[in-house]
C-alpha cells in the first residue's frame, strides 16, 4: 500500500557509524517515491541551534517595519535579506495565480564564501551575493551562520543517503554539490488581524526548486498548517516532532530521477478565524542546491527504453533564478497574464 502520510525515519545508525545504511536508504527511497516528504530524527544536530535562530528571528520580526526595510531583499532573484508581507506569492513560481502569501521572511546565503574565481566570476551571478545583516538583534548574524553551517553538514549526510537509495555510489552527488549556493530562510507567519482574500494562504501551493529542503518547524513556534498533497490527491498534515527535520524533495531531484521521485505540492493553511490573533508561526527552511553550473539530467539508472528521459538537461543556477524571479515578481506576471 502506498504511503498516504509523511513517515518518520531515524537516521542515527547511519550518522553514528554507517550501520544499517541500506535499510535506512530503502525507507527513504519509499518515502521519496510515494509522497516526497519524510521526517528525520537521530540527525545529530545540536537542538540549541534552532532555539537560537527562533529567538533571534522573533526579535527581528518584532521590529518596526521601517527598521526591517533597511535590509530589504535587493531583487526577486537575489535570495538575501528581508521580504515584507505581500511581497511574494509562492504559487506564481509555477505560474498559478493567487493573492500574495500571508508571511514575511529573512534569507541568507552561503556564510563562508571562498576567495576563489568560481564564487565571484560573472557566471556566478548573484548566487554568492553578500549577506545582509540587521543592526538588531545583535546575535542574529552569529545564530544564522552557525545554523547554516550545520545544515550544510546535514545536507551532505542526506545526499549520501539519497545516492544509496537510488542505487548509486554513496558519494555520487558530492562533486556536484561541493560548491553549493544553498540558502536559508526563516519564515514568519504573523497573526492575521484581517480576513484573508479569497484563495489567500499563509503560503500558497507550490513545489520547491532545489534538490531538497530541510525544514525545522517546532510545535512551540506554531507548527500547525503545513500540508502536503499525497498521491491520492488528499492534503495531509506534516508532523512536528521535537528535534527533527522535515525533508522534502525539490524539482531538481524529481528531474534527476526522471519522476521516479516526486517533488510534492505543499502549502501552509491559515488558522481558523477564532484563533487568528493567537496563531503566530515560524519555521526555518534550508534549501539545498547543487553547484550553480551543475547540469541536471536523467540519472543513468532512472531511464529505460520503456521509460525514456522526460526532461531536457538544464543548468541548475539558471533554473532556480527563474523560479525565484516568478515568485517575487508575481504582480508583474499577473498584469501580463490579464493583458493577453
Amino acid at each position: 500500500m502506498a504511503l498516504l502520510n509523511v513517515p518518520v525515519v531515524d537516521i542515527a545508525p547511519f550518522v553514528a557509524r554507517d550501520a544499517e545504511k541500506h535499510r535506512i536508504a530503502a525507507e527513504i527511497n519509499r518515502a521519496c517515491e510515494e509522497i516526497g516528504f519524510f521526517v528525520i530524527t537521530g540527525h545529530g544536530v545540536d537542538p540549541l541551534l534552532a532555539d537560537r535562530v527562533f529567538a533571534a528571528s522573533r526579535a527581528f520580526f518584532d521590529l518596526p517595519a521601517e527598521e526591517k526595510q533597511r535590509v530589504v531583499r535587493p531583487a526577486p532573484e537575489i535570495g538575501r535579506g528581508y521580504s515584507a508581507p505581500g511581497a511574494e506569492s509562492s504559487a506564481y513560481s509555477r505560474l498559478n495565480i493567487t493573492p500574495p502569501d500571508l508571511k514575511e521572511s529573512f534569507t541568507i546565503g552561503k556564510v563562508d564564501v571562498p576567495d576563489e574565481p568560481y564564487y565571484h566570476c560573472a557566471a556566478a551571478g548573484h548566487h554568492f551575493a553578500r549577506n545582509l545583516w540587521p543592526a538588531r538583534p545583535a546575535n542574529l548574524a552569529s545564530a544564522y551562520a552557525d545554523y547554516y553551517r550545520a545544515m550544510e553538514d546535514l545536507s551532505r549526510v542526506v545526499m549520501r543517503l539519497f545516492a544509496l537509495a537510488l542505487g548509486l555510489e554513496e558519494e555520487y552527488f558530492a562533486p556536484r554539490c561541493d560548491k553549493s549556493f544553498s540558502v536559508m530562510r526563516v519564515l514568519h507567519y504573523f497573526d492575521l488581524a484581517a480576513e484573508p482574500l479569497p484563495g489567500q494562504l499563509r503560503c500558497s501551493e507550490h513545489t520547491d526548486y532545489s534538490t531538497m529542503t530541510l525544514l525545522r518547524h517546532d510545535a512551540e513556534f506554531g507548527a500547525d498548517g503545513l500540508q502536503v498533497q499525497n498521491r491520492a490527491g488528499a492534503w495531509v498534515d506534516v508532523p512536528a516532532i521535537r528535534d527533527s527535520f522535515v525533508v522534502n524533495l525539490g524539482d531538481m531531484m524529481m528531474r534527476w530521477t526522471n519522476d521516479r521521485w516526486v517533488s510534492t505540492p505543499h502549502r501552509v493553511l491559515n488558522p481558523p478565524r477564532e484563533r487568528a490573533m493567537a496563531s503566530r508561526r515560524m519555521s526555518i527552511a534550508f534549501f539545498h542546491e547543487t553547484n550553480y553550473d551543475a547540469i541536471i539530467e536523467c540519472l543513468p539508472n532512472c531511464s529505460s527504453p520503456e521509460r525514456p528521459a522526460r526532461y531536457p538537461a538544464i543548468n541548475c543556477g539558471d533554473y532556480v533564478r527563474e523560479r525565484l524571479r516568478r515568485q517575487g515578481t508575481f504582480k508583474d506576471l499577473e498584469r501580463a497574464v490579464f493583458a493577453d
